[in-house]
């Protein structure tokens, strides 16, 4: 079992796995923030953060593999946290939060759901910027896309989803 309430991990533990999900609506103004990257062009997305849905994913799945909860515990949408603060930044936050309860990453795996932008042409830039923010090389960073079969906000174009799987491993 990993003690992660001393902040540090059992060295028996291999690894642990955690699961965040995040979707946001088109809103005014531009560029659209996904994957650590900007893609000029398209409309940003709503929220009280710069909207980055891939990074907010990456989070929840980083700090529920911890068993720190979510990132609206961490960074609630409301005046104790900045608006428009930069995903990155609240990705930077969990990560830490991560690292002190004894865990880095180990692997990322993402799924992008909706059906605008077409992201095809973004999707290693995604890769290299996430995998720059986690220090993980990009053999350890998949990021997908899926125009959400037309179904649903995603598939409709009204929003953007993202759905991460995280592995940690202890910290060395």
């Amino acid at each position: 079992m990993n003690d992660v309430g001393s902040g540090l991990a059992t060295s028996g533990a291999l690894h642990r796995t955690g699961l965040g999900h995040d979707r946001h609506p088109f809103g005014p103004g531009e560029p659209l923030r996904l994957g650590g990257i900007e893609i000029a062009g398209a409309p940003r997305l709503h929220g009280h953060s710069d909207g980055d849905v891939v990074l907010h994913a990456i989070a929840d799945a980083l700090l529920g593999a911890t068993g720190l909860g979510d990132l609206g515990r961490l960074a609630p949408a409301d005046a104790r946290t900045p608006r428009g603060i930069a995903s990155r930044d609240l990705l930077a936050l969990a990560l830490e939060r991560v690292r002190v309860a004894g865990w880095s990453p180990g692997s990322v795996d993402v799924t992008i759901t909706g059906a605008r932008p077409r992201l095809a042409g973004h999707l290693d830039a995604m890769r290299d910027a996430v995998g720059s923010a986690l220090a993980l090389t990009p053999d350890r960073v998949s990021i997908k896309a899926s125009s959400g079969n037309l179904q649903g906000p995603e598939g409709e174009g009204r929003a953007i989803a993202a759905e991460a799987i995280a592995t940690l491993v202890p910290a060395p």
